[in-house]
């Protein structure tokens, strides 16, 4: 891909401008191209939020936006490299090539396999200047590139979720390549796959979709689910393990289950002095009798993500608060609940009225220290319920 040195001197002197008023004024440019600059413009003002290391890497070369937007962001690709290595890879899907990058750094020989010309050239230059030197670049579709390649230890795939209109898309079998129609291949080929997957995918039909699922990783960055990770194995694994990651700046808090504990999940129907949610990774895997065992919780009810203990725990992974005040719905208790309070972060769990309509019977404000829980217990009684958060 070459841009002329006018447009890239452009693009270091307009890197901060609002695009579209750039796009107005590109006569006033006549040696710059003006597409090519919008684009790199555009990429480096995405890349300094999400991929900060590329962003602070002068002469990276960045895609069109909807790549841009597809990829992975450092934290996640940080974390997929940490699951990773051994002497060979191959990237099937390379995209921009974020995770290839990052990956290959825990291999001695890597291939980047990409059906799109231009991210290719992309690719092999922003590797070359990341002194990726070990990554070969490949051009051409990953179901016909499969076979030509050398045993590996890895293989690393992200389907393409859109169709052919560009509709997004969730089941395996609507992505593109179908991992479950080449899972078989992909074996023969390398000791470990790694599938990426949307985080809107049912974990379970997927698992029994694929077959050979080794472990299985729920990735959340500040706590908004982010990817789904199936590692399928060659050998049987003697047990499956669910990992549920969040990722909060430089902290990785994970807690790990097996689908097949026989931990009994306990319900109560009072609130104790500490009440706890779970991080969405927790809450996508659906493990609550793993984890009130774990950390010796009782939970609200079935359908409450919210758990309760007379003891604090330390090393929770979500939120913890402690318990002010607990108090039904008749008039005189919730006058008494609010008393002199003015406003308040409001949430519901379980609970048939929204924060809205809840906002406006309470009458508080938004924000403020004092947090409200709004939900339903094991007796099937509804509560309110005034936190002071912990972390």
């Amino acid at each position: 891909m070459f841009i002329a040195q006018a447009t890239l001197q452009f693009v270091k002197e307009h890197r901060n401008d609002d695009v579209k008023a750039l796009l107005l004024q590109a006569s006033r440019y006549p040696d710059v191209d003006m597409r090519s600059a919008v684009q790199q413009i555009e990429g480096w003002q995405h890349a300094v939020a999400k991929l900060p290391e590329w962003a602070a890497t002068e002469g990276i070369l960045y895609p069109p936006r909807l790549s841009m937007e597809q990829c992975s962001s450092e934290p996640t690709a940080l974390y997929k490299a940490s699951i990773m290595a051994g002497g060979s890879f191959a990237d099937m899907t390379g995209g921009f090539g974020i995770d290839c990058s990052y990956i290959s750094r825990n291999f001695l020989r890597g291939f980047f396999i990409e059906r799109s010309e231009e991210l290719c050239k992309i690719a092999a230059h922003n590797f070359s200047l990341l002194g990726l030197h070990h990554i070969e670049v490949l051009n051409g579709n990953s179901e016909e590139k499969l076979p030509t390649l050398p045993s590996l230890d890895w293989i690393y795939i992200d389907p393409a979720r859109r169709d052919i209109v560009g509709k997004k898309v969730v089941a395996l079998s609507d992505c593109e390549p179908d991992v479950v129609a080449i899972k078989e291949q992909l074996l023969a080929k390398a000791g470990k796959v790694m599938i990426k997957c949307s985080p809107m995918l049912d974990i379970t039909a997927a698992c029994r979709q694929l077959g050979c699922v080794g472990d299985v990783h729920i990735v959340s960055v500040n706590n908004e689910c982010k990817e789904l990770l199936f590692i399928l194995s060659a050998e049987q694994s003697v047990e499956r393990r669910v990992h549920c990651v969040n990722i909060h700046g430089g902290d990785v808090n994970s807690f790990s289950f097996s689908p097949t504990d026989d931990a009994v999940c306990c319900y109560s129907a009072a609130v104790g002095r500490y009440l706890f949610e779970p991080n969405a990774s927790i809450q996508k895997a659906g493990c609550p009798a793993a984890l009130a065992a774990e950390y010796g919780l009782k939970k609200l009810h079935n359908n409450s993500n919210l758990y309760t203990s007379d003891e604090p725990v330390s090393s929770f992974p979500g939120r913890a608060f402690e318990v002010v005040e607990v108090c039904g719905f008749s008039k005189a208790e919730l006058k008494a609940f609010v008393g002199d309070l003015k406003k308040a972060n409001i949430a519901v769990r379980n609970f048939p009225e929204s924060v809205q309509q809840l906002r406006k019977r309470l009458k508080l404000g938004e924000g403020g220290d004092a947090y409200i829980f709004a939900t339903t217990l094991a007796n099937d009684k509804r509560v309110l319920v005034r936190c002071r958060k912990l972390y």
